[in-house]
């Protein structure tokens, strides 16, 4: 598993065993003539160890795997760190100019990978990714959240097929894992062709900083990289290990008409099939439609916009064979704080 002996060049600098540097990649700058340059935080242990990534901001507009990945980097804890960790805190930095999801030519860069060196600007950003950060790993965590207008639950989604994922995907200690396959031209993707082990995680909503999320990150990948053999391993209370509920299909609620949502079911509720989640109100009179569940199963992601349109996403439901024991783990997220307007973060306790 370990890489740390080799030599490591990112961008044509050199990173030696017991250094810490941040490097710049440069990549085409925006029509202004503003240059653009990824910093790239490489931290390397004195021993030998395993590669870690850990990225944010492949959308521009997914800002809490940004806050994640800084105060991860701010933790004393890496003096004793084994191998290297590669943080990349904005991917998409395009999109995260312009708070957008997408690159300036409406390209998802998260469906471009590989990439190549002659195509176009997505394709030319995922191939050096690839080619001076992932390829250099033996493993992976990228971070995400939901889109716009729309909450995640934190969970992580992994292929399971492969046995070093599925053991990172519990190792996270996050009560839910969405074991679903790699899209095509995603990063998970580019890794599962490139035999490296990878986690997305999710938490929160777009262009919104979740406290419950953020929390949920940073412990999740120092977890990983405690199971990884990168970081002391920590005296733990039996409590605070959580057997994932791995969940196998999932069905998003639609808006049977439009109008304005109320929802009746918030993230991490049970809910069953036949029930109600919602209601839809017509603005200008006294209709009410009900929003009716399709499936038995967890909430993990929510709309938040009251406005919708008929066929509109509303909730996005993960089904488990045994639904109670799902419910009773998400409660160990409320530990973190409330969903969405967290209170604000004390670096100290974090370190």
């Amino acid at each position: 598993m370990g890489k740390n002996n080799q030599g490591l060049v990112i961008g044509n600098t050199e990173i030696k065993p017991g250094e810490r540097k941040v490097v710049e990649l440069s990549k085409a700058g925006i029509y202004s003539q503003t240059p653009i340059r990824i910093p790239v935080h490489v931290i390397r242990g004195k021993k030998d160890g395993p590669r870690l990534f850990v990225l944010a901001g492949i959308h521009g507009d997914e800002i809490n795997g940004i806050e994640i990945i800084r105060r991860l980097l701010r933790s004393s804890r890496f003096k004793k760190m084994r191998g290297t960790l590669i943080a990349v805190p904005i991917v998409n930095i395009y999109g995260f100019i312009f708070l957008s999801r997408y690159l300036p030519d409406r390209r998802d860069l998260n469906r471009s990978f590989p990439g190549s060196e002659k195509g176009s600007l997505a394709a030319r950003l995922a191939n050096l990714l690839m080619t001076e950060v992932v390829s250099k790993c033996t493993h992976g965590i990228d971070l995400h959240t939901g889109a716009i207008h729309r909450s995640n639950l934190p969970h992580v989604r992994a292929n399971l097929d492969r046995e070093t994922t599925e053991k990172m995907a519990k190792a996270f200690n996050l009560p839910l894992i969405l074991d679903t396959k790699s899209i095509d031209g995603s990063l998970r993707q580019a890794c599962d062709d490139s035999n490296i082990s990878m986690l997305l995680y999710e938490g929160g909503e777009a262009l919104r900083f979740d406290e419950v999320s953020i929390r949920a990150g940073v412990k999740g990948i120092r977890n990983v990289m405690h199971y990884l053999g990168m970081l002391p391993t920590p005296a733990r209370k039996k409590s605070s290990s959580i057997i994932p509920r791995i969940g196998r299909s999932s069905k998003w609620v639609r808006a049977p008409n439009s109008g304005i949502f109320y929802p009746l079911k918030k993230l991490g509720d049970q809910t069953n099939k036949g029930e109600s989640t919602g209601v839809i109100v017509n603005p200008f009179g006294n209709e009410e439609s009900p929003i009716v569940s399709s499936t038995t199963g967890i909430i993990i992601g929510r709309n938040n916009l009251p406005m919708v349109n008929e066929g509109d996403a509303l909730f996005h439901i993960v089904s488990f064979k045994d639904v109670d024991s799902i419910s009773a783990n998400i409660e160990v997220l409320e530990d973190m704080g409330p969903f969405i307007t967290g209170p604000l973060f004390d670096i100290q306790n974090n370190k």
